[in-house]
């Protein structure tokens, strides 16, 4: 695969503007290969967030995109996040994100370690100052920590480069996008990567779809 990737998005599933296969299809036309629409869940709609996204599979595939299922866990007790994450990948989720503690929002202390432990979550998205020794975790379970393009969760964009770098942790680049104006380019994701701080090398291997074969085994 030579593509582009995005394993955040919302869609109308959730708090996001778009259809799924209108994200899809806006998707395609940038240079997108593989597109997770990880929708904003709790314990309330994991089923359906999952099962309503995978109907969009054959469709995706006509655009040549593949679709990642996914949910975003978000702003639940940290004690719950490792028991959600496992029902989503029993409920067929392909990917799941968790909404860390950006400085924006109010999320529960604990919600970057719970994430940074669990065997089933595959990206700490936006994860603010998080410790060097949850880094160090997520490196070991090799949960990658999102570099967002998100207005005020990108804040802390340097800071989560310096630590993924220090802790061996992999990196990727996500929109975290929930209008059209929020989909980037293949040049609009290299800016991002740039500036936040990263090496040309680690820009390269952090936008590259190739990372997903040792992030998602894909």
């Amino acid at each position: 695969m030579s593509g582009l990737y995005d394993l955040h998005t919302h869609t109308t599933l959730s708090d996001g503007e778009l259809l799924p296969i209108e994200l899809v299809r806006r998707l395609s036309v940038l240079g997108y290969e593989v597109v997770g629409i990880a929708d904003h869940v709790d314990c309330s709609n994991i089923r359906t967030v999952v099962e309503t996204t995978a109907c969009l599979r054959e469709s995706a595939a006509r655009y040549g995109v593949k679709l990642l299922c996914g949910v975003e866990i978000t702003h639940v007790p940290p004690e719950e996040i490792a028991g959600l994450a496992a029902f989503a990948k029993d409920q067929g989720a392909d990917l799941v994100v968790v909404h860390g503690e950006t400085t924006v929002e109010p999320v529960a202390p604990g919600t970057n370690h719970a994430a940074c432990v669990c065997p089933d979550v595959d990206v700490l998205g936006h994860p603010g100052f998080i410790t060097p020794e949850d880094a160090r975790l997520a490196a070991e379970n090799g949960i990658a920590l999102e570099i967002t393009a998100r207005a005020g969760h990108n804040r802390t964009n340097g800071y989560v480069a310096v630590t993924a770098r220090e802790a061996g942790c992999m990196v990727v680049v996500d929109s975290d996008a929930h209008a059209p104006s929020d989909l980037m380019s293949a040049e609009e994701r290299m800016a991002v990567a740039r500036g936040a701080g990263l090496t040309e090398d680690e820009c390269r291997r952090s936008a590259s779809i190739n990372i997903l074969s040792d992030l998602l085994g894909m």
